[in-house]
């Protein structure tokens, strides 16, 4: 047993330049761990709830000292002597003094900082890797990456609707490779993007934000960027996309107004994403369909689940009640897994126990504010996810994270599985 000693935290920045919260613990024994969480721009209204301050004359209310003081003055005490290892009890701990059901009196950004934390800390008390200690000895998988080159919507200041243009590099014999395909890719498409008069400044998460004409031109630039890098689309690379329908979806309509599409019904909308699978290779759709509307989400279910990923964001918040409804409800065949919806790793780690029992994929994902804390590649490994999504291959906080897989990849050697084939739904 190595009990929990001490409990600090501070403020930080994300990636957007906004305050973040900071947590470090420190172990009787000595060992510590340090962690930060990050904050999402497109945000389910079911998510837990982070504490902002509110004043608008320091970091336009932004700023997060109300979940460090609530760190610092009220869990720390309350878990102090605690044994780090017992991650369920210390969660729930914190769960009980929040009171909330979304965490909205500490924070889920106050609460999820010393969730990871002490995971991080019980990991280095036990001289292992955080993927095996959360994962065991059996966490050997690397997860594919869904690898984000063209950023829309609210990630980035450009002529798209949909928010995330990715590449899955699915002819990839390896992580290692996997990556370098997508590096490959990616600069590719700078070139192309340079050739045409657009520009190559980059989104939120790292992929490019040129003003297109259409969607469609989007997939257009992406494919001839794979056959430019020598890759072979649909074969070597497929493609994945983020609708974030909901950030567009209002009074019953999706309104697809940055390319001129004006508004389509659920039924206009779902057609769209037929033809477009039946044209690109598309193997996966997030939040294609808005939350707040189900009987959309079935018609996109009946439509393309049997061919494609499906993929719950919004819907199901990593929350495992919100994914046994929609696993019981048929509204989507894979989730993604974002530990600051749900606020704590344990709520996690069951929310992903849920997918595995219903013999889901799930994605292990980043959030478009970001830190340059690796922990969600260390959780992907231990989880046995299918899938991660962690933005571009540019931008440190981003690179980061795929930095710490390549580490993992090194350090399992010959033990080292990888990924899984989204077509194989």
């Amino acid at each position: 047993m190595d009990c929990i000693g001490s409990i600090r935290a501070m403020e930080i920045l994300d990636s957007r330049g906004n305050p973040t919260v900071r947590v470090s613990v420190v172990l009787d024994s000595g060992a510590r761990g340090t962690s930060s969480v990050p904050a999402g721009a497109s945000i389910g209204v079911n998510e837990a709830a982070e504490l902002r301050d509110g004043d608008m004359f320091r970091y336009r209310g932004r700023g997060v000292r109300k979940a460090v003081g609530n760190v610092n003055d009220v869990l720390a005490p309350a878990l102090m002597g605690m044994d780090v290892t017992r991650q369920v009890e210390i969660d729930d701990a914190m769960r009980e003094i929040d009171g909330t059901a979304n965490l909205e009196r500490m924070g889920a950004n106050a609460v999820l900082a010393v969730s990871q934390a002490c995971a991080v800390a019980a990991a280095a008390s036990n001289g292992v890797p955080l993927y095996t200690y959360l994962g065991g000895k059996d966490a050997v998988r690397l997860p594919m990456p869904m690898i984000n080159v063209i950023n829309g919507g609210k990630h980035a200041d450009s002529s798209l609707d949909m928010q995330e243009f990715m590449i899955v590099p699915i002819g990839a014999p390896s992580f290692s490779e996997a990556l370098r395909y997508g590096v490959e890719i990616f600069h590719a498409l700078a070139r192309i993007l340079g050739t045409r008069g657009y520009t190559s400044a980059v989104g939120d998460e790292g992929g490019f934000a040129p003003l297109l004409t259409s969607n469609e031109e989007a997939f257009d630039l992406i494919m001839e960027a794979i056959v430019a890098a020598g890759y072979r689309p649909g074969v070597d690379i497929c493609l994945a996309l983020d609708a974030a329908a909901a950030s567009f979806f209002r009074d019953g309509n999706y309104w697809l107004s940055r390319t001129g599409y004006r508004s389509k019904t659920s039924v206009q909308l779902i057609e769209l994403y037929q033809q477009w699978v039946h044209k690109y290779p598309i193997v996966s759709i997030e939040d294609g369909i808005a939350e707040s509307d189900p009987a959309g989400l079935r018609e996109l279910m009946t439509a393309l689940g049997h061919q494609i990923q499906i993929m719950g964001d919004d819907l199901v918040v990593t929350n495992p009640e919100f994914i046994a409804r929609a696993i019981e409800q048929g509204s989507c065949n894979a989730a993604l897994i974002k530990l600051n919806q749900i606020g704590t790793v344990s709520a996690a780690i069951a929310a992903v126990e849920l997918c595995c029992r219903a013999h889901w994929h799930y994605a292990v994902a980043h959030r478009s504010g970001e830190t340059e804390d690796t922990f969600i590649a260390d959780f992907a490994v231990a989880m046995n996810a299918s899938h991660i999504k962690t933005g571009s291959v540019c931008r440190g906080e981003r690179t980061a994270k795929y930095n710490r897989l390549l580490e993992i990849e090194g350090e399992l050697g010959a033990r080292a599985l990888f990924g899984h084939d989204a077509r194989s739904r």
